[in-house]
């Protein structure tokens, strides 16, 4: 049990804040020593003990958001952070029962399946009940930039696969003596840095187009509720907004992007401060020249029934709107998921809003380019932004409000997740985030700019449109659901051969 702890709390601890990230190359070792001569139920048990500790370590900051900000009692704020771990604990205990499962019946093989059964668990993360992705074992390696590349591949599950197999293959070389695996684990290894290396030498991924763009962190505290600020205070922060606009365009900057509503913002609303604030927006960038990429909180439907979308609006110099409804909203923040399951949410807080969904993954675009702007959440999902790039996105902005996790984890852990995204597709990323990170990513994971958490910033680079796909763009999930497929099938296998074990000793025992 003891050893399933270690497991769980080192690979907690390989993730950021913490620079231990040399943790995931060991951490799992103790695991599957501990998954040694188990049955499937005890597999399972290990493993979601494992899986606890680490998402407890990993999610530690979830307690203190709805305490501080919806006003939730503390022990409720517990439960709800104890039922999150515990339900994503699941995860890992799948993977404990399919390795016990498949080493009963393939003592060596299992531990060559073991990476393919991890991925596909991983998948199942992203993917099953709105899915929850935080915490994938490559992203730890967000800062390792030749080991990077392999996610231009696979996605961030090759990484993750690699990670679990060295430490699988290395429990076979001690445990049974066959070392075999193990050299080869290395020698892939050895291959995916050596590969990254002559990709970041090479750096082939820049299209002939330059622009020239900035992100803006005004700091704005989550502290404020804007149904309740002042019109001066929020005319004081949208000029705010206005003098960093201006300072990034006076460089050069012909595209300027603001954080997720860091300042109250709907072009759809009749309210008098709205008509202001949208009306000093179109009379700046008709001036100017300038592409705003805003967030807003825009409307549709009759008065009567009116819908809120969380919004990412491109406004250029012509007046003319694109607008991006988030369609990945975040359970419990942005909605209530399962409403006749969880019918008593609504009654205990009333901080959960009611946002809808959009339909369809709109792209903007600025001096020909198309960009996508993935909303906050929403980039933690290697799917989702992908599919942007499908549809022709030349480059990455993502719009974040990251503050109401003040200096916790969770910002630096989020900013690691919108590197992967760069990374998997080859796209430039610009990142804006109200209180940070915000920073600018080229397509190899390389930072070219970043912001401190709580200050105000203006970052500006120059960045490279480009239409070529990598081979994960191109054919997505491929290594996770050949995870699956494994998963699936070892299993049918191993339960063949337990029958005909079990059928054989019988038929022994009946002639002795």
């Amino acid at each position: 049990m003891w050893l399933a702890v270690l497991s769980g709390v080192l690979t907690g601890l390989a993730f950021p804040k913490l620079h231990f990230a040399f943790l995931a190359w060991v951490s799992l070792i103790p695991l599957f020593v501990a998954l040694s001569g188990k049955r499937v139920l005890s597999g399972f048990r290990l493993g979601a003990v494992a899986g606890l500790f680490f998402y407890g370590v990993l999610l530690y900051w979830i307690p203190a958001v709805p305490r501080h900000y919806a006003g939730m009692p503390l022990w409720l704020c517990l439960v709800i952070y104890l039922a999150l771990i515990a339900f994503l604990a699941l995860y890992w205990g799948l993977f404990g029962a399919l390795f016990v499962r498949a080493r009963r019946a393939f003592p060596t093989g299992a531990f060559i399946l073991a990476p393919f059964f991890w991925v596909a668990c991983e998948y199942l993360t992203t993917h099953l009940l709105t899915g929850f992705p935080w915490g994938l074992l490559g992203t730890s390696q967000f800062e390792n930039l030749p080991f990077l590349q392999t996610a231009s591949l696979t996605g961030v599950s090759g990484i993750s696969f690699i990670l679990v197999l060295l430490q699988s293959s290395f429990v076979l070389a001690m445990t049974r003596k066959k070392r075999g695996p193990f050299f080869a684990a290395i020698g892939l290894l050895v291959l995916a840095h050596s590969w990254g290396w002559y990709e970041l030498k090479k750096a082939s991924f820049d299209g002939p187009a330059k622009v020239q763009a900035s992100v803006i962190q005004g700091n704005v505290s989550s502290d404020i509720y804007w149904d309740f600020a002042q019109a001066g205070q929020v005319r004081q922060i949208f000029d705010q907004h206005m003098a960093l606009t201006r300072q990034a365009a006076s460089g050069g900057s012909g595209l300027v992007i603001w954080p997720e509503f860091t300042v109250p913002l709907c072009f759809s609303c009749s309210e008098e401060i709205y008509r202001e604030l949208g009306a000093g927006l179109e009379d700046y960038v008709r001036s100017s020249g300038v592409t705003l990429l805003i967030g807003t909180n825009e409307t549709t439907g009759p008065p009567g029934n009116r819908l809120y979308h969380n919004t990412a609006m491109a406004l250029h110099p012509d007046l003319s709107r694109s607008l991006y409804f988030k369609m990945h909203l975040v359970p419990f923040g942005e909605y209530t998921p399962y409403k006749k399951v969880f019918f008593f949410i609504e009654k205990l807080t009333h901080a959960i809003g009611e946002i809808t969904p959009g339909t369809e993954p709109v792209l903007h675009a600025y001096a020909g380019h198309k960009f996508a702007s993935p909303i906050c959440y929403e980039v933690i999902f290697p799917g989702l932004v992908r599919g942007f790039v499908r549809r022709g996105a030349t480059f990455l902005v993502t719009i974040t409000n990251d503050g109401w996790y003040g200096t916790s984890a969770a910002p630096y852990q989020h900013w690691a997740q919108a590197v992967l995204r760069a990374v998997e597709n080859r796209r430039y990323l610009l990142r804006a985030a109200t209180t940070g990170i915000s920073g600018i990513v080229d397509p190899f994971g390389r930072v070219l700019g970043r912001s401190r958490l709580m200050t105000t910033a203006v970052l500006t680079g120059t960045i490279s449109p480009s239409s070529r796909l990598s081979l994960y763009t191109r054919t997505g999930d491929v290594l996770p659901l050949a995870g699956l497929t494994l998963a699936f099938l070892s299993s049918i296998l191993a339960l063949i051969r337990q029958r005909k074990d079990r059928h054989r000793h019988g038929y022994d025992r009946n002639l002795v």
